[in-house]
């Protein structure tokens, strides 16, 4: 493979998983992963003008394709939002919708060959490039601590100062003083629980997705350095495999995270 180290697969699994960072970055908690802020920007504006562009040419009457399939996720997104939340849905349709599909193209990415992005930009002159933004834990985080910062907005929003701080410390024990700390501990814990599961889940999965394809791609590899036919046989079929059902992930995983934030930020508007 072009982008392959010489020195075993152990070596071309840590190639693979090493995010482009400043030339002054020691790749440490601060580094500034370009690679995962390109991709998902990338494909954050393919989506806004593939939307874009369909609802500017959208018709009353028959619908194209392309409209077809837009309105279609538009209704499966709304269907669920009403489903689970009750109130003014102006935002958090868009937020929704947002989320899911974005989610989604960054999961897809996981299905280009391990090498081909890694294959251009060596090109370019640039060494390592991880093309899945989701399996890089500064994005997932970075997401997540947004619905955070949502579900705090929208506590305050909806009960108020005082009432939010009332929730706190009296629910779900009672209101006697000394049941308050142990109230605002467990609330503190189910509130900081949220972005984290959020997070490590949507992390966790298409990080192993990647490492098994990176092994599936070392098979490859193998199979080609040893003339193994069976070998790299075994490769090809695990790699379609593992590919159909990792599409299945990618679609979970992407719904998941969008119901989830749904979610998250309706019981923000419950007053317990």
């Amino acid at each position: 493979m072009a982008s392959e180290p010489q020195g075993g697969l152990t070596e071309y699994i840590q190639h693979h998983l090493t995010h482009l960072t400043p030339h002054a970055s020691n790749g440490g908690f601060w580094a500034v992963h370009i690679d995962s802020i390109t991709v998902s920007l990338v494909l954050g504006v393919l989506f806004c003008l593939l939307f874009w562009l369909k609802a500017r040419k959208a018709t009353a009457g028959v619908p194209g394709k392309g409209q077809a399939f837009v309105e279609i996720v538009l209704e499966f997104v709304d269907g669920q939002v009403k489903d689970v939340f009750h109130g003014d849905r102006r935002f958090l349709g868009p937020l929704a919708l947002t989320v899911f599909v974005w989610v989604f193209l960054m999961n897809a990415m996981d299905l280009l060959p391990v090498d081909l992005i890694p294959w251009i930009t060596e090109m370019f002159g640039v060494g390592h490039f991880r093309a899945v933004p989701t399996a890089d834990t500064s994005m997932t985080f970075a997401m997540s601590i947004t619905v955070f910062v949502l579900i705090i907005f929208y506590s305050f929003k909806a009960k108020g100062f005082s009432g939010y701080m009332s929730e706190m410390f009296t629910a779900p024990f009672g209101k006697h003083p000394l049941l308050w700390l142990p109230n605002f501990a467990l609330n503190l814990v189910e509130l900081l629980s949220k972005p984290v599961s959020l997070a490590m889940r949507l992390f966790g999965n298409m990080y192993a997705g990647e490492l098994v394809f990176m092994l599936i791609a070392g098979l490859f590899s193998a199979g080609a350095g040893l003339a193994g036919w069976a070998l790299y046989g075994a490769g090809i079929i695990g790699y379609t495999v593992w590919g159909l059902f990792h599409i299945l992930i990618i679609g979970i995983q992407a719904f998941i995270f969008m119901v989830l934030t749904i979610v998250y930020i309706s019981m923000a508007h419950d007053h317990h």
